[in-house]
């Protein structure tokens, strides 16, 4: 895929640089957004220790009997298990198709929110796996690393449509969040793929920006662009992977595409390839009410839409059975 659609970013100017250098800058994720909905973004300050540590405790997770993963099994947007067959990605495109071919281990925003109804549905506890009893600590690390790059990023996003910098992240007082670690074994775990499904059926995000953390192979990461179709991400093992999620597309009239990205089946010719992304759902404050930028910045009007009401209907699209 060109660089120039999916290109990398040092996030260093934004952080430390000139005038001049934010507004070049600012100037290439503008265009990377309106024609993938792609980014990669290097010099973000997460240690690659961490994303190590979490990699591994979470195999240790995923290695386990069924009978022991079950007793930490969730539904999809809960928090702990979700087993084989449990989402389907496609169906969120309108499209029936075999379930994903994968496991997750998902947790989320869990500190309480002062009203009772957002907090029994977003703010639920953790399920952390007693088995696996350093994953804890990790993920709360990763999960503030996370925040924080999340709020940093969409300052950059509102600086480079030409508004606010905290146009989009005065919305992430107290943001809901989501974190799948998702583990792809290969066919020697799952078997061959039946017709049309993938590890992850075509699909896009439903927030505002994704922040993933990804390992490369055979059986990796797809993003779509009108140019060129479905196309393998490029792939770099310093840089995180950025795309923005419906939310944010809706945000800004339709300027920014909501990016559109597959995870292809196991290969045939790899049948032990095993690959594990991290992947961190950046949402915002419930009871956001999501309108719009007008013309010339955005390109079409949505109606306005609360996030969160938006957020369950397509986490319950995606749900299988």
């Amino acid at each position: 895929m060109s660089d120039t659609r999916v290109p990398t970013i040092d996030l260093r100017p934004w952080l430390h640089g000139d005038d001049g250098s934010r507004a070049a800058l600012a100037r290439t994720v503008d265009q990377a957004l309106q024609t993938a909905g792609f980014l990669l973004v290097t010099r973000h300050g997460v240690e690659p220790g961490l994303r190590a540590g979490i990699r591994a405790a979470a195999r240790e997770f995923f290695l386990l009997p069924v009978e022991v993963k079950r007793r930490y099994e969730a539904k999809v947007g809960g928090r702990g298990w979700l087993g084989p067959g449990a989402e389907a990605n496609g169906y969120a495109e309108g499209t029936e198709t075999p379930p994903d071919l994968k496991e997750s281990l998902t947790f989320a925003t869990d500190e309480p929110f002062e009203d009772p109804v957002v907090n029994a549905e977003w703010y639920a506890s953790n399920v952390w796996p007693a088995e696996v009893p350093e994953l804890r600590e990790l993920c709360r690390t990763y999960l503030s690393r996370m925040a924080a790059l999340e709020k940093e990023l969409l300052s950059l996003l509102g600086y480079a449509l030409g508004l606010e910098p905290d146009f989009f992240s005065r919305h992430m007082d107290r943001p809901t969040y989501g974190f799948n670690i998702n583990w792809y074994p290969g066919t020697d775990v799952v078997g061959e793929p039946l017709p049309g499904q993938f590890r992850i059926g075509p699909h896009t995000d439903f927030g505002t920006v994704t922040i993933l953390d990804r390992q490369a192979g055979k059986g990796g990461l797809q993003v779509y662009t009108d140019a060129g179709g479905w196309e393998d991400a490029p792939y770099d093992p310093d840089a995180f992977t950025i795309n923005t999620g419906d939310l944010l597309a809706r945000w800004t009239g339709d300027r920014w595409r909501s990016g559109r990205h597959r995870v292809l089946p196991p290969p045939a010719d790899a049948p032990a390839e095993e690959l594990m992304s991290l992947v961190y759902f950046g949402e915002c404050t419930p009871g956001t009410v999501v309108e719009s930028v007008p013309a010339p910045v955005g390109r079409v009007t949505y109606p306005p839409v609360d996030s969160h009401v938006y957020l369950r209907e397509k986490l319950d699209s995606i749900t299988v059975g």
